[in-house]
C-alpha cells in the first residue's frame, strides 16, 4: 500500500512503502530545501488543480460530492481505508458510523493552505474488495465554500475508461502525478487483502508514501474516478507493499513499479439524501459489516 507516513502500524511495517496511506510513516522524505510551494511530478499540461484536496496527518484525501449531494449537506472527505487513525482494517472488516474528530487541511487551487475542517465520524471504511474511507465533517459544502473559497470535487458515477488521462493529486505532498489508465486488475492481492477491479496506472504515475488517499481525477471531466492506494515496490509477489494481479483464471502477474488506485463510482449508489450512507440501496455493492 502507498503507506501513510506515520501511524499505529509504523512499527510493524517500518520498511513498508506500497500502501500510500495512514498506517505508516511517509515512504519518502519530505522536501529538505525548506520550500512549501507545490511540486509537480510528471503532470500533464491540463492537470487538475489542488482545489478540493486535503492533507491528513500521514495521507492525502479530498472533499467530494456524490451525485445526490446538495450544498447544505455535511461534506464528505474521501481517503483510503488504510489511512484510518487507528490503523488498517482487517480483511473482511467494515466500519460504519464510527465517531471521529480527525482534522483535514483544505488546499486552495495553488496548493496553499485554505483552512481546517474536522470530521464528526467515519461514515464508511474498509480494505475488503476496495481500500476506501469516507469521513463526514462538521461543515456543509456551502459553508466550506463560503468560508474558505474551496469547492468540492465531484465523484464520477460511472466506470472509468481505459486509456483516459488521469492525475493523482496528493494533498500531503502538494504534488501531482500525471499518467493514463493502463487497464484494470480483476483482483489485486496484497498481503491478506484482496481488491476488485483496481485501476492500473501507466508508469508515469510513480507514487510514494503519503500519496495514499489522493483523488484520481479524469483530466477530461475533472471528476474523481478513483482513490490512489498502492504500488509494487520491489517485485515481490502478493506481499505487503508488493501487490500482485490475479486474473479470472487464477493466473498471477507481478508488475514491479506499477501503481494502482481503487474505483470510486461504486460509492455513488451507496450515498443517498443528506449524504447518508445506505448500504441497502439499489445498486450498492460495497461490502457490508
Amino acid at each position: 500500500m502507498n503507506r501513510p507516513l506515520v501511524g499505529s502500524l509504523a512499527a510493524t511495517f517500518l520498511g513498508a512503502v506500497a500502501l500510500t496511506g495512514v498506517t505508516a510513516a511517509p515512504a519518502a522524505a519530505a522536501p529538505t530545501d525548506g520550500s512549501t510551494a507545490p511540486a509537480t511530478a510528471q503532470a500533464p499540461e491540463a492537470a487538475p488543480s489542488f482545489e478540493g484536496t486535503v492533507a491528513l496527518s500521514n495521507c492525502s484525501g479530498s472533499v467530494v460530492k456524490m451525485p445526490a449531494s446538495q450544498p447544505g449537506d455535511p461534506a464528505l472527505v474521501l481517503s483510503n481505508g488504510h489511512c484510518l487513525e487507528e490503523g488498517m482494517p482487517e480483511p473482511g472488516q467494515v466500519i460504519t458510523d464510527q465517531p471521529s474528530n480527525r482534522s483535514f487541511t483544505l488546499l486552495k487551487a495553488d496548493g496553499g493552505d485554505a483552512g481546517t475542517v474536522n470530521a464528526t465520524k467515519v461514515s464508511y471504511a474498509t480494505m475488503t474488495d476496495t481500500d476506501v474511507s469516507l469521513y463526514e465533517v462538521g461543515s456543509t459544502y456551502q459553508e466550506i465554500e463560503d468560508e474558505f473559497g474551496v469547492k468540492a470535487l465531484d465523484v464520477e458515477a460511472s466506470h472509468p475508461t481505459q486509456g483516459n488521462d488521469i492525475t493523482v493529486v496528493s494533498g500531503y505532498w502538494k504534488e501531482t502525478y500525471g499518467c493514463a489508465i493502463d487497464g484494470f486488475a480483476y483482483r489485486l492481492k496484497e498481503a491478506g487483502w484482496t481488491m476488485k477491479d483496481s485501476i492500473r496506472y501507466t508508469a508515469e504515475c510513480d507514487t510514494k508514501g503519503g500519496t495514499s488517499g489522493s483523488p484520481v481525477i479524469d483530466n477530461a471531466s475533472g471528476k474523481v474516478v478513483g482513490v490512489n492506494n498502492t504500488r509494487n515496490e520491489s517485485g515481490e509477489e502478493c506481499t505487503m507493499n508488493n501487490p500482485c494481479e490475479v486474473d479470472e483464471s487464477g493466473k498471477t502477474t507481478v508488475r514491479e513499479g506499477t501503481a494502482y488506485g481503487q474505483q470510486t463510482y461504486i460509492l455513488a449508489p451507496c450515498v443517498g439524501e443528506g449524504n447518508k450512507l445506505d448500504l441497502g440501496a439499489e445498486g450498492c455493492t460495497l461490502p457490508k459489516p
